[in-house]
């Protein structure tokens, strides 16, 4: 089983360039099979969950020719099957994408009930109220959801809870039915702007994407096109609080800056310099980091996938700080761990009470899930000593390379497969 191997110590110094999002590409890959014609994705992230996505869709079908890491050609014409129940797809929670898409084009759709990190109930009953407003039947058998519709119909949705995949995998539905639909309450992440945009340059006709209320008018059929993926949010958070905590100084390449103002405006609050410049973030940590109050919530809010790097830099700044967890009522697993290395932190609830320490110690310890995963190799980076990580795999679903570009701003950390290695890497790093 892979580990990461960590000395800490080091600060973090350098140039980093971000891949693709994944979350926008899960959706987009997805989407990309509602033309016959064939699509060219541009910046798609090499991770396990696109991965898991691809081969789940070449397992009905889809024709996938990789052009490149990061680029591929992908041709629906060939799909014949409507049912996913394949072992690939239970791996990743976006396997609902496929659903909408497949609603959209077919009428109808089968696809396993999805899988993921398991950070809380992801309930997926505003997903099936969008897709019954538009006149789909819905039913759940044998850990399959079900859709099916004779023509589905535009219709007004009000989500219930601000949700991202609803409102994505409505939108999906929507572009190809008859007549106009609504979906007030609607998410305004950057990856729900960007599966728009990029169907509208497949010829749908969707418009308020990034607000609350987005508007899309079915057509009769959707084209091929070449799209390109926005730059991941959550690896340039990442990688920005990994410079806070070593106490570096790092600049974020390929980003837009915009999308990362709740990250940055936490960072400048508890005493980094953030520099932003057109597709560049610098963040330096030159003085010692102060505590603060966040709260998790919907965009432009703090993000939900930024709670547990805040959490570690927050474990080593003065005084006590209070973070709130608003959307995932399980994000706090990792503190455990984290407790493990040295840190002081309280959970009640949904609410994280942190009295900041000096240091955090090398440990054994393992990744619950994607973020948090990401958030406990931060830890190591920072503390004194060698920190193993176990179940790696789940960082890998959504971070490329992240052992590379770690190193290339000068961490020491390892992928190691054995006691051999681990031994091997203990005496290299001393």
């Amino acid at each position: 089983m892979e580990q990461y191997a960590i000395k800490g110590g080091n600060p973090l110094v350098g140039e980093v360039e971000i891949g693709g999002a994944k979350n926008a590409a899960l959706a987009i890959l997805a989407a990309s099979i509602m033309t016959d014609e064939t699509v060219l994705i541009e910046n798609v992230p090499d991770v396990r969950d696109t991965n898991a996505m691809m081969q789940a869709m070449e397992s009905i079908g889809a024709i996938i020719e990789r052009i490149d890491r990061h680029t591929v050609k992908i041709t629906g014409k060939a799909i014949k099957d409507l049912a996913i129940e394949d072992d690939f797809i239970k791996k990743i929670r976006a396997s609902y994408y496929l659903l909408g898409a497949l609603l959209g084009k077919y009428n109808k759709a089968q696809v396993t009930l999805p899988g993921g990190c398991n950070i809380g109930l992801r309930p997926i009953d505003q997903h099936i109220k969008g897709f019954r407003a538009l006149g789909a039947e819905i039913r759940i058998e044998h850990g399959l959801i079900i859709a099916e519709a004779e023509q589905l119909k535009g219709g007004h949705i009000y989500m219930d809870v601000v949700s991202v995949g609803a409102t994505i995998d409505v939108m999906l539905a929507a572009a190809m039915a008859e007549g106009q639909t609504i979906i007030e309450n609607a998410a305004k992440e950057p990856h729900v702007v960007d599966v728009a945009n990029f169907l509208n340059c497949m010829g749908a006709s969707i418009k308020g994407a990034g607000t609350d209320v987005i508007r899309i008018k079915g057509v009769p059929k959707l084209h091929g096109t070449e799209y390109a993926i926005i730059p991941d949010q959550i690896e340039a958070g990442t990688f920005m609080f990994a410079a806070a905590v070593t106490k570096g100084d790092v600049t974020v390449k390929n980003v837009i800056p915009k999308h990362l103002e709740s990250i940055s405006a936490k960072l400048t609050e508890i005493g980094c310099e953030v520099e932003e410049s057109d597709d560049a973030v610098r963040v330096v940590a030159a003085k010692p980091l102060t505590h603060t109050h966040v709260k998790t919530l919907p965009y432009p809010g703090f993000p939900t996938d930024m709670q547990p790097q805040i959490t570690v830099a927050l474990g080593l700044s003065k005084g006590t700080s209070i973070v709130t967890e608003s959307i995932f009522e399980n994000r706090f697993k990792y503190v455990d761990e984290l407790t493990r290395m040295g840190a002081s932190i309280k959970v009640e609830g949904n609410t994280a009470i942190i009295d900041g320490v000096s240091k955090y110690t090398g440990a054994s310890i393992s990744a619950p899930d994607l973020r948090a995963g990401a958030a406990l190799v931060i830890a190591g980076l920072a503390a004194e000593g060698t920190t193993v990580i176990d179940d790696i795999k789940f960082i890998e679903r959504g971070y490329e390379d992240f052992d590379l570009k770690l190193q290339s701003l000068g961490a020491q950390i390892e992928k190691v497969s054995s006691e051999r290695e681990l031994r091997k890497f203990r005496l290299k790093t001393g």
